[in-house]
């Protein structure tokens, strides 16, 4: 019969781990394009290079493994060690969607995927999106791509901003997608639906938002929500810069941390 992936990784290791230790080998991954990310406790950091050569090998589509960090900073900046492989940028594609990035520079979560998928055909055809928060296009070239809306695209990290152009060449919606590199509380003009992809402090733009949706638009608002206090905090935030509004929906997104959710929720303005 023949071995699984992780079976012929196991193989590898042998006489290099103990059997204790093969047992903490991780069986999940995230696949970014061709780059695998992969998560080792602390125990077993002794022997990074070996495993991270081990996944690389029997990952026949794989050019590079990482081993799993965190995000940080006021631009989410992925903190991922290096561990094997060739190069940190890459193409991931998604629903018909080409993604190109860099991850040692700037951030992508798979596990958002539903939401981007959601969002890539909830405009209407020509309607005026303003994204707060464009980063590398996660959300503005979906939306351009499929629902043929006209976005304007806000993005002030200049490595993101970077990769927002290439991408939107890459998918060729130069025609629907208008690019700023700016601070979007700075931004001026009106839109029918406003995309606010940030969490942790995403209160703090919020106001902003208000300011530039139409009346009847749409705020998608993304924040991180301790989950005994859902859904309450997420309607006082807004009840502090507004009240002029309705929640068309809620969601959970994923989960952020314990105990907290990464939420959307969906306010019309009124």
């Amino acid at each position: 019969m023949k071995k699984t992936v992780f079976e012929s990784i196991c193989n590898d290791l042998e006489g290099i781990l103990e059997t204790e230790n093969i047992k903490k080998l991780p069986k999940t991954y995230e696949l970014i394009g061709d780059i695998l990310i992969i998560y080792i406790p602390e125990e077993l950091s002794r022997w990074k290079k070996e495993i991270g050569n081990a996944y690389l090998k029997n990952f026949k589509r794989v050019k590079t493994v990482l081993r799993k960090g965190y995000i940080s900073g006021e631009y989410r900046k992925p903190n991922f060690e290096y561990l094997a492989g060739n190069g940190t940028e890459t193409v991931h594609i998604e629903n018909k969607i080409k993604f190109k990035l860099d991850l040692s520079k700037v951030m992508f979560s798979s596990g958002n995927i539903k939401e981007r998928q959601r969002m890539s055909r909830i405009s209407k055809k020509d309607e005026k999106v303003i994204d707060m928060f464009a980063g590398i296009g996660y959300f503005s070239i979906p939306i351009a791509y499929h629902s043929h809306a006209y976005v304007t695209a806000i993005e002030k990290n200049p490595q993101a901003f970077y990769y927002l152009k290439d991408n939107i060449k890459l998918n060729r919606v130069e025609n629907r997608v208008k690019v700023i590199n700016m601070d979007c509380r700075e931004f001026s003009g009106r839109g029918d639906r406003v995309i606010m992809g940030y969490i942790q402090k995403t209160n703090e733009f919020l106001e902003k938002a208000f300011e530039i949706v139409k009346k009847g638009g749409i705020i998608h608002y993304h924040q991180t929500v301790v989950e005994k206090l859902y859904p309450d905090a997420i309607y006082s935030e807004i009840n502090t810069v507004n009240k002029n509004y309705e929640i068309i929906s809620m969601r959970k997104v994923k989960k952020f941390s314990p105990g907290v959710w990464h939420i959307v929720a969906d306010i019309k303005a009124i």
